[in-house]
This record gives C-alpha cells, sequence and structure tokens, in this order.
C-alpha cells in the first residue's frame, strides 16, 4: 500500500524523538546527530527498531538538518548525500529487522537561515539545498518527504517546491506556531497550511515548540482551512534542565490520554517531537489505533494568502486595489522603467491605507524587462506589506518568475478560454498554488451575451479541474464592457454573476471598465459596483482612494447584514486609523522628502522604508537638526513603537526586520554628523553567537540588528560557538552582558555549558537566552539571567540593563 492510499484508509503513526534518544544513546554536547548514520548506524537503527516495536507505521530518517550549510568535504564533514542514503538506509533497515513493513520519511528541517528579503539566503538557493537531499533521499528509496519544523512558510515552500521538482514523492509539512497559532515569520494557521495544501502536500500539520495539551487549540482552525488529512507530532511539554540533562514534564503515561482528543478532534496523523520517546508512542498507538478516522472533507473556504494572515472570498466582496497598474499612469510608467520602487510602494501604501485588502500588480510597460521587473516589484512589495498580491500579467515568463518568487498563496491574474493560454497557464497555476483569475472570452473573443460568457467559464473550470486546480480555486471575471459603447453591457455582466454565484464559484471584474469614455465616472463605477455585489461579486478591482466607491462598499456591507452590526460602517465613517502610527511631524514640524507625499521620518521607518528615509534625514540634516536629536526625536520612538506593535503581535517579523533596516540606513548617515563616531562602536558591547553545534542563527540575528539600532557595539560570534571562544570574547570586550541561542534540544547542554564557563570567569556578567526550545523555566534552570521570548524583549532587557529609556 502507498502512502497516499494509507492515509485514507488506516490510522497513520509517525515516531517520536530522535535527538533525545541519540542524547541517552550517548550523543556528545555539539556533535551534529546526523553523522551518527554513518559513524555509528547500528545505534540509530536501534532507536529505529525501537519505535518500530511502539507500533509506528512511519520512521522520520536521521537527516534533519543534513544539509550542504554545514555537510560537505568545505566543513569537514561527510557529504549530504552519504548521510541522507546512510539515514534511509537506517530506517529500512529497522522494519526489516522487526519483520515490519511501513514508510521511510525522509526528514527536512530548517536550514537555520532566514530567506531573502528578511534575511540573506536567496531563495533559489534555498531550493537547491533542499533539492540536493530530495534527489539523495529518493535515490536511496524513501516513500515519503517530511518537511517539518518550520517556522517560516517561504522556506517551506522552497522546500516544497524542492521536493516537487527533484522527486516524485508524495510529502507532507508540519509548521512550529507559537501559542497564539503564528509562524516565526508570522503566518497564521490558515495562511500557512492553505498555502503547503495548495503547493500540493499530501498532509500538513503541526510539530515541535508546544505540547499537546497546546497544539490542540488550534487544530479547529486547521480542520476548516484545509481537506488533506492533519498531522499532529507535539513535544512531551515543555523543556527543563534537571542534573545536566533535558527533560520534558509529560511523560508516556500522560500523553496518550491528552492526544485521545486530539484524535477525536479530527487529526489522522499522530506521532511525537522533542521529548517523546517509544515509550510515549507505544502508549500512544494503544491508546489511538483503533479511534475512527476521520471523514474527508471538501468543505476548506477559498483563501490566497501574503507571508501573514489568509484573505478569503466567502463573506464581504474582497477589496482588490487597481493602483499599481501603469496603463493610463504616465508617472507609474517612468517609476518602472527607472526603477523607482519608492513610488510603487507609495502606491501600494496608500491604497492599504484606504481599505485594500489584495493588490493587484502589474508592470507591463514597453520596453522593460517584465520577468525582471515583476520578481523586483513582488520582493519589494513583500518586504512592506504581508496582503496577498494579486500577479497580473499576460507574459507568461512573468507569471512564472513572479509565481516562484511569491512568499505565500497568491491570485494570478488570468487565464482565458483560449486553448493555448489554458495550455501554458494552468501547468503554472497548479504547480505554484496560485488561485487564478478565469476571463470569459476565448478565440472569440467577447461574447455579447451572459450565455456565451458562461460557456467559456464553464470551459476554464472544466479544463483547471483536468489541470489540478479546484473549482474553489477560481475566480471567474465575467468582463465588465464599457456602457457608452452598448447599454445592456451592464445587465450581461450582472447575469453572469447571478449565474456562478448560484453555482457556488467565485467572480472577480475590474469594475471601472465599465464607465469607459464617460464622465463623471466615479457615480457610474460606485452604482454598478453595488449592484455587482447584490449580484454576487466575490472581489471587486477598484481604486480604493475613491471615496464614492468605498462609501458603496461599506454601505453595501451594512444593508446586506454581511457588515454585522454595521461595525466597519461606522469605523470607515468615523474616519478611524487603519493603523496608528502617531507622527512627530503632527507636532514638531514635517520631515519628509520630495516624492514621499511628506511621509514623515518615523512614519518611513514603522514603514520600512530606507530610502525615504535617507530622504528625510538629510532633510532633517539640513533644517538644523542635529544628529542626536533625529535619533532621540524621531528614530528611537518609532523603533519602540515597532517593538511595541511587534510584542502586541500587530507587527510581526517581517516588518520588524525592514523597519529595522529603514532606520539602520538613517543611521548611517547621522553617524558621519556625531561627534563621537559611530555609536554602535562607542556603545555598550554585547556578545551574541548561537551555541556549539548548532548552525540555525536566525534568532541571534534578529537580536543583533535590533541591539545595533538601539546604539550597542554588538560583537557576533557567528554559529556554533564552544563555550570558551564566548568566555575569551566576553572577557576581551569586557562585556556585562551575553546573548546566547539555541534552536535544537541536542545543543542546550552546550548553551548551559557555556553559562557555566561565563559564571566562572566573569561572575558580574548577565547571560540572556533565547530560542525555539527555550522556556523561562527551562533558562532558569541553566543558570541564565534572562529570557527573551522574542528579540524586543532582549533589547527590553538590554536597556534596563544598561539604564537606557
Amino acid at each position: 500500500m502507498k502512502f497516499q492510499e494509507a492515509l485514507y484508509t488506516k490510522r497513520l503513526f509517525f515516531d517520536g524523538a530522535m535527538g533525545t534518544m541519540l542524547q541517552e544513546a550517548g550523543l556528545k554536547p555539539g556533535e551534529l546527530p546526523e553523522t551518527w548514520n554513518l559513524l555509528h548506524p547500528e545505534k540509530v537503527q536501534a532507536i529505529h527498531r525501537a519505535y518500530v516495536r511502539a507500533g509506528v507505521d512511519i520512521l522520520k530518517t536521521n537527516t534533519f538538518g543534513a544539509n550542504a550549510l554545514k555537510f560537505g568535504p568545505e566543513h569537514g564533514t561527510p557529504n549530504v548525500e552519504e548521510l541522507v542514503r546512510a539515514g534511509v538506509e537506517n530506517a529500512r533497515a529497522a522494519f526489516a529487522a522487526e519483520g515490519r513493513e511501513g514508510f521511510v520519511a525522509l526528514d527536512l528541517g530548517p536550514t537555520g537561515k532566514l530567506l531573502q528579503p528578511f534575511g540573506d539566503l536567496p531563495f533559489e538557493e534555498a531550493v537547491a539545498l533542499y533539492a540536493q537531499q530530495v534527489k539523495a533521499g529518493a535515490a536511496a528509496g524513501a516513500d515519503l518527504i517530511l518537511i517539518e519544523t518550520m517556522s517560516d512558510a517561504y522556506e517551506a515552500k522552497a522546500a516544497m517546491l524542492a521536493a516537487k521538482e527533484n522527486a516524485d514523492l508524495p510529502f507532507v509539512c508540519t509548521f512550529t506556531f507559537d501559542q497564539d497559532g503564528k509562524l516565526l515569520s508570522g503566518a497564521d494557521v490558515t495562511a500557512a497550511l492553505a498555502t503547503a495544501e495548495a503547493l500540493g502536500a499530501a498532509a500538513v500539520g503541526f510539530n515541535c515548540g508546544l505540547g499537546p495539551d497546546q497544539l490542540i487549540q488550534l487544530v479547529p482552525q486547521a480542520l476548516q482551512a484545509v481537506d488533506i488529512p492533519l498531522v499532529m507530532n507535539p513535544n512531551a511539554g515543555l523543556p527543563v534542565e534537571e542534573n545536566g540533562h533535558t527533560v520534558f514534564h509529560i511523560g508516556p503515561e500522560d500523553y496518550a490520554p491528552l492526544m485521545v482528543p486530539v484524535a477525536e478532534l479530527g487529526v489522522a496523523v499522530l506521532g511525537g517531537c522533542c521529548g517523546t520517546t517509544p515509550q510515549h508512542i507505544a502508549q500512544l498507538v494503544a491508546a489511538c489505533r483503533d479511534l475512527p478516522l476521520p471523514p474527508r472533507r471538501n468543505s476548506a473556504p477559498s483563501v490566497i494568502a501574503g507571508y501573514g494572515s489568509a484573505v478569503g472570498f466567502d463573506g464581504m466582496p474582497v477589496i482588490i486595489g487597481e493602483r499599481i497598474n501603469p496603463t493610463g499612469k504616465p508617472r507609474l510608467k517612468e517609476a518602472l522603467k527607472s526603477g523607482n520602487m519608492d513610488y510603487v510602494c507609495q502606491l501600494a501604501l496608500e491604497q492599504l491605507d484606504k481599505g485594500a485588502q489584495v493588490l493587484d500588480v502589474n508592470v507591463g510597460v514597453p520596453g522593460v524587462n517584465e520577468p525582471e521587473l515583476i520578481e523586483r516589484v513582488i520582493v519589494t512589495l513583500q518586504s512592506i506589506t504581508s496582503v496577498p498580491l494579486q500577479i497580473d500579467t499576460s507574459n507568461i515568463e512573468a507569471m512564472e518568475r513572479g509565481l516562484r518568487i511569491y512568499n505565500g498563496r497568491p491570485l494570478l491574474n488570468s487565464v482565458n478560454g483560449k486553448a493555448e493560454n489554458l495550455a501554458e497557464v494552468l501547468p503554472l497555476a497548479a504547480k505554484y498554488g496560485a488561485a487564478l483569475v478565469g476571463l470569459c472570452l476565448d478565440e472569440n473573443g467577447i461574447a455579447d451575451s451572459a450565455a456565451g460568457r458562461l460557456k467559456v467559464a464553464d470551459k476554464i473550470v472544466g479544463e483547471a479541474e483536468k489541470a489540478g486546480l479546484r473549482p474553489r480555486d477560481m475566480l471567474l471575471d465575467p468582463l465588465a464592457m464599457t456602457i457608452s459603447t452598448g447599454g445592456e453591457n451592464a445587465q450581461i455582466a450582472l447575469a453572469v454573476i447571478r449565474n456562478l454565484k448560484s453555482r457556488q464559484l467565485k467572480t472577480v471584474m475590474g469594475v471601472s471598465n465599465i464607465s469607459f469614455g464617460l464622465p463623471s465616472r466615479d457615480a457610474v463605477n460606485s452604482a454598478f459596483f453595488s449592484l455587482a455585489m447584490e449580484a454576487g461579486l466575490s472581489a471587486g478591482i477598484i481604486n480604493p482612494n475613491s471615496g464614492a466607491m468605498m462609501q458603496a462598499y461599506y454601505a453595501y456591507g451594512a444593508l446586506s447584514g454581511l457588515d454585522s452590526g454595521c461595525k466597519k460602517y461606522v469605523e470607515y465613517f468615523a474616519d478611524l486609523p487603519q493603523v496608528t502610527l502617531a507622527s512627530k511631524s503632527q507636532s514638531t514640524g514635517k520631515a519628509a522628502a520630495a516624492g514621499s507625499q511628506e511621509l514623515a521620518l518615523d512614519e518611513a521607518i514603522i514603514r520600512g522604508l530606507p530610502s525615504v528615509v535617507e530622504k528625510d534625514v538629510n532633510q532633517l540634516l539640513a533644517d538644523g537638526k542635529t544628529a542626536l536629536s533625529i535619533i532621540n526625536e524621531w528614530m528611537i520612538p518609532a523603533l519602540n513603537v515597532v517593538g511595541e506593535q511587534f510584542e502586541k503581535k500587530k507587527l510581526f517579523l517581517p516588518q520588524l526586520l525592514v523597519s529595522a533596516d529603514a532606520a539602520k540606513a538613517g543611521f548611517e548617515i547621522l553617524k558621519q554628523s556625531l561627534k563621537t563616531g559611530n555609536a554602535s562602536e562607542d556603545g555598550e558591547p554585547i556578545v551574541v553567537c548561537t551555541v556549539k553545534g548548532d548552525i540555525h542563527d536566525i534568532g541571534k540575528n534578529i537580536v543583533k540588528v535590533l541591539l545595533e539600532n538601539y546604539g550597542y557595539r554588538v560583537i557576533d560570534l557567528g554559529k556554533d560557538v564552544p563555550p570558551e571562544k564566548v568566555v575569551a570574547a566576553a572577557v576581551e570586550n569586557g562585556a556585562k552582558l551575553v546573548g546566547l541561542s539555541a534552536l535544537m534540544t541536542t545543543t542546550v547542554s552546550s548553551m548551559a555549558e557555556t553559562i557555566r564557563q561565563l559564571r566562572k570567569a566573569l561572575p558580574g556578567c548577565k547571560v540572556m537566552v533565547g530560542g525555539a526550545v527555550m522556556t523561562e523555566e527551562y533558562a532558569k534552570s541553566i543558570g541564565a539571567d534572562f529570557y527573551g521570548a522574542n528579540a524586543v524583549a532582549s533589547v527590553h532587557y538590554a536597556n534596563a540593563l544598561f539604564g537606557k529609556k
């Protein structure tokens, strides 16, 4: 029986922790677990066999971190192919030794790097890293691919594309969420899981970070987000250190009772992660094996997503901002030709402030390299906003470039009923998991009747289903034609919308086309928009800067009952701010540069616009402001606003990082004006690193960036740093604070040893710790002074320690 068949015919069980068991078998602090596939295959097989005896159906290979960032001749370690082959063979041998058949899952963990534009790892390099592992795993005979412990949906996409492009194996993707249901990168449960399902995952779910009693809270949202089976591999609770060893507070006898309600709620595949042992899994299997398998679901909503939250099409019509389209916009044409991303960002932010939920992105200007330009615009926009984008192009090369680089699940505009176009576009939408706009036109043009356009719509939906797209993935455009050339054009479009709505098919339309060639177009557009919404329009491509259009939108919501209690209507007409970012421009004079529409310095930092920050800083200096006053009155308060919103989960990691980069651009100018030179060189020294044996430095790098922006001199020792080097750096620099990071449970002992050596050499030095495996209790148990739940908390601690406001 193949894995995908078994998913729907029996309850499947993954194994539990590998790192925990390797430590018990003698894995030393700082030793790379994957090397045991070659050095101690008998011990790895013994662990696998214990899980097979516990009753598991799927063994995860000991290849979680086996990527080229830390393995290969250049690192003085075995190459990736050897480790992966041995990992698959060890798992397969364990099933054979126990006389059982089962599935071997090639285990792919995170690279430990943050992807561009928020980090330094290019997307295609991430794909290549995973592709190397996938090829080796497929060649070695793996049955499926498990992409796990993903805290960044963009990295998960890189791994899933590598799986799709380099093997014919099913893949499962599990994410590591916090208690609020957010990834480190800011994606919520619906956005992450729906994107993975659209990309072709056989199953999706949760692993690591939390215990079953916490993860169960996220299951209802997951069940509503996707139709494919759910997986849950929790930790055995939260870790603590006892007598120099990492232990987890949920024992085998408690684990199974916590997992039974998870299974009863509808999670199909169960297992464990950090701290779970063969004993945990044996009791889990005994308690849950005979529980009924959840029925197949076919009710997930149609959603698209940026890197943050998802946008669905089942409630109020969705507003798609139309302004990033050069048609009839000479200034935008010139900006696109010259590469002026500031103006593009300005158009995006204006539309978002006015209520757009999705942004159309069209860069079709003669004389430009459209594939390169659309990639640049998408990456730029996704560095300042988490809302979904509509990739609007007829250039097939640009279409694929945009779909590939996009972070999330995009809306692709568009396909039509022409056979050639269907053949080109549908495979791209299916491969990259896009929702798709279908234009009701074909080789015969645009039909002059509703029946003719509906015939094309049905053809598009039918061909899309053959390509692997579901009807819910489609938004059909009836194509509003101007009433100036035919009075029946409005009624034809409305009739198409009503018919498609009656068949539960979604619709989208460029509303303003209806008034082309007429005076006072807003009057016609807004009236037609109201009629279209009443007919069942799912999404309108409109100008959200138009007061008439937005007033029609909110009035329709109130009148239709879709806006419960008229809340959105009242908020709109009360002119409540969408994002409250109090600017110094309101009280101390504006600091804005030409072309930024008087965007104040602090607002530009919060928005994450480095080039605008540079202009504003130079303008303030020209106006006679001192560097210190600019820092203290504009820049630090702006960073504080970002930090507060991050802690309140109103902003997420990507926004935090782009704001920090924007502030850094300003600091680079100001340090030339500071009499003391570079503030970060004269600030209090803080040593930071990722501890011995751990190459995951995302969290450490984020902390470094923020600390530097607050004026600290950060000595970054990098990753995989032995305790002795940390102590030496702290002594040499007279550091009163050291920051240590660890992602893996197998490296926390290195963190504890580092703290012990620091206490001996520098008793007065404070130590703050962080990382995915850390908790406040765990931090205390290994002797740390402070646990940083996030990067902003680490800045607060440093400021308190050094007496900064």
